[in-house]
């Protein structure tokens, strides 16, 4: 059929097993038709699982060989610009994981060159995509919770993989900032509709971990006004993992993980939100929201969300936020 959208994936590790390949080989009018994958084993394993003839251990013969539509790309950080310049030149939309490349440069590479071959790249933000995120965004452009002037959130989890690269800055890039710190921060702007920011202030440690952090701590100025202040770690001891985020208004509150927002009229408080979903059914929902967006995006049927053009300038805040722990200092833009 002429509306099916045919899917390549590039790289086979946790994300793609657990989230990409069970929740496109569920969605009506898609077709997973190709799969690359250094690792044989592996490679051959998730092919017979999911049904997929078509296996490269070289993605570059994947795009000779394959016919498809869009490629998703769940590498390791240091191979996502040479992959993804690769596939942009032949044409294709890409859904990159995050962080889309180990810096800045790499980054305005592949958005310069989606820009010249006319292609679409949007880069994995799920945190946007969750029903309750959508819905505290509503809420907050309601009006509801009035002026938000301060946000404060953060982020404690086990990193998101144990392979010896992810620890390595040359090749994931850096720590806990790009693993959840990106994405959280992401998260935060969005729901204030990106103010340009006039400062940050971060001090990273090295709990344990030697190349990259494992635990920040930060502050964000926002040119608006508006304040940012978060924190991530790998290694802080918590009673439970998970992101928390409160957005704070002149006329209200709101929390997410779990949602509950509210706003104080004379001495009553008025309850905004209606009861969630459990936690695990919001996180596969962010990704289902995600990847059906992309597939919208890439029929012309919505604009794209968290465009590489997006993802240029969260790298440009992630340049900076290093520069101020480096320097030990907050750093102006």
């Amino acid at each position: 059929m002429k509306d099916i959208t045919k899917f390549a994936v590039v790289g086979l590790g946790g994300i793609a097993q657990l989230i990409h390949l069970p929740i496109l080989s569920k969605l009506k009018n898609v077709e997973i038709v190709s799969l690359a994958e250094i690792n044989k084993n592996r490679l051959n394993t998730v092919a017979e699982k999911f049904g997929i003839k078509n296996t490269f251990t070289d993605y570059k013969e994947l795009i000779e060989k394959s016919e498809f539509d869009a490629a998703i790309i769940a590498t390791p950080t240091n191979t996502h610009h040479d992959i993804a310049i690769d596939f942009l030149k032949a044409g294709k939309d890409l859904l990159i994981e995050k962080p889309i490349a180990l810096n800045y440069e790499e980054t305005k590479r592949i958005n310069d060159t989606a820009k010249k071959y006319s292609c679409k790249v949007m880069v994995g933000m799920n945190l946007r995509f969750r029903p309750d995120a959508m819905l505290l965004k509503s809420i907050i452009n309601s009006g509801e919770l009035g002026d938000i002037f301060y946000i404060k959130c953060g982020w404690l989890r086990k990193q998101s993989s144990e392979q010896k690269w992810f620890f390595k800055k040359n090749e994931a890039g850096g720590g806990v900032i790009l693993d959840l710190g990106i994405n959280l921060l992401d998260l935060s702007l969005w729901l204030i509709d990106f103010p340009g920011i006039s400062s940050v202030s971060v001090q990273n440690f090295h709990h344990n971990t030697k190349d990259v952090e494992d635990s920040a701590v930060g502050f964000i100025r926002n040119k608006n006004g508006t304040v940012i202040n978060f924190d991530v770690s790998w290694s802080l001891h918590s009673e439970s993992d998970g992101f928390n985020l409160t957005a704070f208004g002149s006329e209200g509150t709101a929390h997410l993980n779990p949602l509950n927002a509210y706003r104080r009229i004379d001495s009553i408080q008025v309850d905004l939100t209606t009861p969630s979903s459990g936690k695990k059914d919001l996180f596969k929902k962010s990704y289902e929201n995600e990847l059906k967006h992309f597939i919208g995006a890439i029929k012309g049927i919505n604009p794209i969300l968290s465009s590489s053009d997006d993802a240029l300038k969260r790298m440009k805040l992630v340049e900076v936020l290093y520069k101020s722990t480096q320097q030990n200092k907050e750093i102006k833009l």
